[in-house]
């Protein structure tokens, strides 16, 4: 299998840094899952995503998470936020460390193909 970039130059990354409620990131993964692969999640509907989310887990700490995902238009993800806000998913209400917003980062370097096949041949 070939190495890819993680993600593509000039996309943008939304990365959510959150904890949630003492106790309850089990729940919590449970109730994310239920709403992110359900047929209903907005997110999934647009040609703005490029890459699925994904949700992290700190190792350290079994309430802290990270959701990271790549998009080509933050713009059309804050409308879907504000869309996702209105059906009021279960997994937010065990949000504690405040709003559940995003920080936005542009993607400003990505590995050429070229030297990902090389470092794959050597390995």
């Amino acid at each position: 299998m070939a190495l890819e970039p993680l993600a593509k130059l000039g996309n943008f990354f939304h990365v959510y840094d959150f904890r949630v409620k003492p106790g309850s990131g089990g729940e919590f993964i449970r109730l994310f899952n239920e709403f992110d692969y359900d047929d209903d999640n907005p997110m999934h509907k647009s040609d703005a995503q490029v890459k699925d989310g994904v949700l992290c887990r700190d190792v350290e700490d079994e309430d802290h998470f990270y959701l990271i995902g790549e998009w080509r238009d933050i713009e059309i993800h804050k409308e879907i936020r504000v869309e996702m806000v209105d059906m009021a998913p279960e997994f937010v209400k065990l949000v504690d460390s405040g709003p559940f917003v995003p920080v936005y980062a542009e993607i400003v370097t990505e590995t050429p193909q070229d030297i990902l096949d090389k470092a794959q041949a050597e390995g």
